[in-house]
């Protein structure tokens, strides 16, 4: 266990030395991790549990909802309700202070989602989700046939509607499983990443929040490689640099595609989360 520098740059992100240590245990499958910067607490999914938790330093995890639909990722939108991807209804849902629970999207075309599975806001108040078919696939999901034949990524402008079908934001055959995804610091920049293709794609953000086209940012994240994980949850970096889970643990990229390194994990992460007072 430990971490390893493909670039010197690394060092400058990391500590030699340094372990990633788990700081709660006794889940089925975590995934969504957001940091709540007013309560001061982790906020994650444990999906085939369908229960939802919170970890505060220095005190015991506590269980906040369940069931939870089978909930997968999860953010914070400018007003601090959380959003949520369900993958048992098929839905991204927001869930104000109080608890209560709207749909903001279910069908595009008049069909049903895929399985709504990583969510992220932009500071303008449009919502920006993946939509692969995980939530219907066994053992993951609970095999209900998908009605959509293809998996897209989606924006729900700010100002949208809650149950109005939001925007298909790339082409359809673009991704075979699109699973994570965030913007660059500046928000110029969409990243998503593709878990069958091992890829990491980048999108320039254009004025009135469409995008542009987009382009191979990183690709073999898991060939050939043995070590469990594959590419899923992504996050950049105060300074732009791109963290995304994969093989062994978490790989590193820099803002121009290269890979600066590799942190070890004691098991398979599915999704990361910057928080705490230091970030």
């Amino acid at each position: 266990m430990g971490v390893r520098a493909a670039d010197p740059d690394f060092w400058a992100l990391v500590q030699v030395g340094a372990e990633a240590k788990p700081v709660c245990s006794g889940f089925v499958f975590t995934e969504g991790p957001v940091w709540h910067p007013r309560d001061r607490v982790l906020i994650f999914s444990d999906i085939k549990g369908d229960a939802r938790y919170r970890w505060r330093d220095g005190s015991e995890v506590r269980r906040i909802l369940s069931p939870t639909r089978q909930a997968n990722g999860l953010t914070l939108d400018r007003d601090l309700n959380l959003i949520a991807c369900e993958h048992l209804s098929s839905v991204v849902a927001r869930f104000r202070p109080d608890g209560t629970r709207e749909v903001l999207a279910s069908h595009f075309e008049g069909r049903a989602l895929n399985s709504p599975n990583d969510v992220v806001c932009g500071r303008d108040g449009s919502i920006w989700f993946t939509d692969p078919t995980y939530g219907r696939t066994p053992p993951w999901g609970d095999g209900r046939e998908p009605e959509l034949d293809f998996r897209g990524v989606y924006r729900l402008p700010p100002g949208h509607v809650p149950g109005a079908e939001p925007e298909l934001a790339v082409p359809r055959d673009m991704f075979r499983q699109p699973n994570g995804l965030c913007f660059s610091p500046d928000e110029a920049w969409l990243y998503v990443d593709d878990t069958v293709a091992g890829t990491i794609h980048r999108f320039p953000v254009q004025p009135g929040g469409r995008l542009g086209e987009g382009a191979l940012f990183a690709d073999r994240i898991a060939e050939p490689d043995d070590r469990p994980g594959v590419p899923d949850g992504i996050k950049c970096d105060e300074t732009g640099n791109v963290w995304v889970t994969g093989p062994g643990g978490v790989w590193v990229y820099s803002p121009d595609g290269v890979k600066l390194g590799e942190i070890d994990c004691p098991e398979p992460p599915a999704n990361l989360a910057w928080g705490g007072d230091d970030g």
